[in-house]
C-alpha cells in the first residue's frame, strides 16, 4: 500500500477511504500561556479563577476542581481573558511531560492556562475526542519527542505543535465516532481508576484504626466483642522465618518442570508469586501458602505465593495467617523496615531484623476477623485493578489498530 492511501486496520462499518496526511497546525488553533509581566506569581489568590499548569500532565488526567491549582481574582481574569480554556480544547505541558495532552471536558469550570501550557483548539470542536485520542498515539507521540528541544528537560513550543504530521479520515463522521468509541473506553478507565484509588485509600485508612497507634495495645476500631488487650511479642516468636540461599547460578533455567525460584520484588506480580525463573536445586524453601517478604531493596515488600518454590537470598518465607500479612504489610507502609536498612549501602534485612522485630498480637479469634476483613478489601483492589490493566490494555491495542 502507498503511503498517500494508508488506512487503519481496523475501522467503522461504512468507511474505507484512505486517511490524508495534515499537520495539527492546518486543523486546530495553537496558543502559548501568558508570561512575564502578563502574568506574576503574585497575582495569585487564594479563591479565585483556577489556571492549569505543568504539574497536571504527569498522567494526562486534569483535577476534577480548582484544588491544589494557583488563581487569579476576576479583575485579573478579565485581564486574561484571551487565555481562558473552553470545552473541547486540549492543552499540552510546554516543558516535561511534552508528549502527554489532557481534553478540557464541559464538566470542567472556566480555567486559564499558564505560560508554561500550550492550548490546542480543534476548528472542528466536534472532534476534539478524536484529536485527543490520535495525539495519545505512538507515531504522534514519539514525533513530539523527537523534535522537542533538551534532553533533562524537554521542552516544546508553538512551532513543534503546528509542524506535528497527523494522518486523520477526511471524514467528519468518522472522526466522531472514534472519538466517543474512545471517550467511552477513557470513561470506564477513569471509572475503575477512581474505585481502585478509593478502595486504596479506605485500606491505608483501616490498617490505621484498626491496628494499635501510638504505643496504644488498644486498636481504635475492633470488631465487637474484643476488649481485651493486644500482646506485645517478638515476630520471630510467633511466626516461622526461613531466610532465603541462592541456588548456584549454573541451575538456573526456564523449565517449569523444574522449582520456581523466587529471589526478589521481579518474581511478585500483583502481590502474587509469578513464575519467571526456575532452577534445579533445592536449597531454601518456601510452601504454597507461605508469605514472602523482600529483604533487599525494597526491604519489606509483601507478597504471597500459590506455589512451592525455592527462595533466594533476596527474600524470606514465612508461615503466617492473613492478619500477619496485613501485619507485615502496614509495617512496610509505615516505613518500619525501612528504617531498621537505612545507612547501609545497599538496602538490606537481616534475619535479626526480622526476628527480633516487636509487634502487637490480639487473640488467633479477633485475628481471623481482622484477616477475613482485610481480605475482602484486598480482593475488591484487586478486582478493580485487573479491570484498570485489561482495559487499559484493550485502549492501547485499539490506538495501534485504529489509527495508521
Amino acid at each position: 500500500m502507498q503511503d498517500n492511501e494508508k488506512k487503519p486496520a481496523l475501522r467503522f462499518k461504512g468507511f474505507t477511504d484512505p486517511w490524508e496526511q495534515r499537520k495539527l497546525g492546518d486543523i486546530s488553533e495553537i496558543k502559548t500561556g501568558p508570561f512575564g509581566s502578563t502574568l506574576h506569581a503574585d497575582d495569585y489568590v487564594s479563591d479565585g479563577i483556577p489556571i492549569i499548569t505543568t504539574e497536571h500532565f504527569k498522567t494526562g488526567s486534569l483535577p476534577i476542581d480548582k484544588c491544589g491549582l494557583p488563581q487569579v481574582s476576576e479583575n485579573d481574569f478579565s485581564r486574561l481573558s484571551a487565555y481562558i480554556l473552553n470545552a473541547g480544547d486540549i492543552v499540552f505541558s510546554r516543558v516535561g511531560s511534552v508528549d502527554i495532552n489532557a481534553l478540557i471536558t464541559p464538566f470542567q469550570s472556566t480555567w486559564l492556562f499558564s505560560g508554561r501550557v500550550l492550548r490546542v483548539r480543534p476548528q472542528n470542536k466536534n472532534s476534539s475526542q478524536f484529536l485527543h485520542t490520535l495525539l495519545e498515539t505512538e507515531d504522534v507521540k514519539n514525533d513530539i519527542r523527537t523534535r522537542a528541544v533538551g534532553q533533562t528537560m524537554p521542552s516544546i513550543n508553538t512551532e513543534i505543535l503546528k509542524t506535528t504530521p497527523l494522518r486523520l479520515p477526511e471524514s467528519t463522521l468518522e472522526q466522531e465516532q472514534l472519538g466517543k468509541y474512545f471517550l467511552n473506553l477513557d470513561t470506564l478507565i477513569t471509572l475503575h481508576q477512581r474505585k481502585y484509588d478509593k478502595l486504596t485509600k479506605v485500606k491505608k485508612a483501616m490498617l490505621e484504626k484498626m491496628f494499635p497507634e501510638n504505643g496504644s495495645p488498644y486498636p481504635e476500631i475492633r470488631f465487637k466483642g474484643f476488649t481485651d488487650a493486644w500482646e506485645q511479642r517478638k515476630l520471630g516468636d510467633t511466626v516461622q522465618i526461613t531466610m532465603g540461599q541462592s541456588p548456584d547460578g549454573s541451575t538456573y533455567s526456564d523449565v517449569p518442570s523444574d522449582y520456581i525460584l523466587v529471589q526478589g520484588n521481579a518474581d511478585l506480580q500483583n502481590g502474587w508469586v509469578s513464575p519467571r525463573v526456575w532452577t534445579s536445586q533445592m536449597t531454601k524453601k518456601a510452601d504454597a501458602g507461605d508469605l514472602i517478604m523482600s529483604v533487599r531493596a525494597p526491604a519489606g515488600a509483601m507478597g504471597k505465593t500459590a506455589y512451592n518454590a525455592v527462595i533466594g537470598r533476596g527474600v524470606a518465607a514465612i508461615k503466617g495467617n492473613e492478619f500477619i500479612y496485613q501485619l507485615l504489610e502496614k509495617m512496610d507502609s509505615d516505613g518500619y523496615w525501612k528504617a531498621l536498612s537505612c545507612g547501609s549501602t545497599f538496602e538490606s534485612l537481616n534475619s535479626d531484623n526480622i526476628k527480633n522485630a516487636d509487634v502487637l498480637i490480639p487473640d488467633v479469634a479477633e485475628q481471623e476477623k481482622i484477616g477475613e476483613y482485610f481480605l475482602a478489601i484486598d480482593r475488591l483492589i484487586t478486582l478493580h485493578q485487573r479491570k484498570l490493566e485489561k482495559l487499559k490494555n484493550i485502549k492501547k491495542a485499539c490506538l495501534e489498530k485504529m489509527f495508521v
